[in-house]
């Protein structure tokens, strides 16, 4: 079945909208904060540990651009440049990024783990917001062969 019968187009687009408006904005923060010399923050002459950071400044672009290309895809199907099974594709999906361990982000200044916690957050909203459209758009039998959505279905009906 297609997208188009499952979602409202207007609430889809504010949905995709404000969340692409908050991606580039935190992308447009991190870039700011991780190309700003953080030579002058507490233990950062430790080359482990510029090398760690370093490594986080990367998690977090590439999980902002994930994010992004994905709401791309979806405004391209919004204007009708891509088809309703053309975003069952993996090239229109969300890709994986690897998540930061929280022990190694407790060690960095405070503006680096905000902007690691809210694009692991921004990412965790995308990734739920795409389950549930693939949940919407799923065939029947694929939703009944899930055994907890089925006894949630029976419990709905009987009360």
């Amino acid at each position: 079945m297609q997208r188009a019968a499952f979602l409202d187009r207007g609430l889809h687009r504010r949905l995709v909208d404000g969340l692409y408006l908050e991606a580039m904005v935190m992308a447009d923060e991190a870039r700011s904060y991780f190309d700003g010399s953080t030579s002058t923050d507490e233990g950062m002459n430790d080359p482990l540990r510029r090398v760690s950071f370093a490594c986080e400044s990367l998690k977090v672009t590439t999980r902002l651009m994930h994010i992004i290309a994905w709401l791309l895809s979806q405004r391209a199907w919004q204007r009708g440049e891509i088809g309703d099974a053309d975003l069952a594709d993996d090239k229109y999906r969300l890709g994986h990024a690897t998540r930061t361990a929280p022990e190694l982000a407790a060690g960095f200044p405070f503006a680096a783990r905000s902007l690691i916690d809210a694009s692991q957050e921004l990412y965790d909203r995308v990734a739920r917001l795409q389950d549930r459209m693939d949940l919407m758009t799923a065939p029947a039998t694929m939703q009944d062969a899930n055994p907890a959505r089925a006894l949630m279905d029976r419990l709905h009906n009987a009360f």
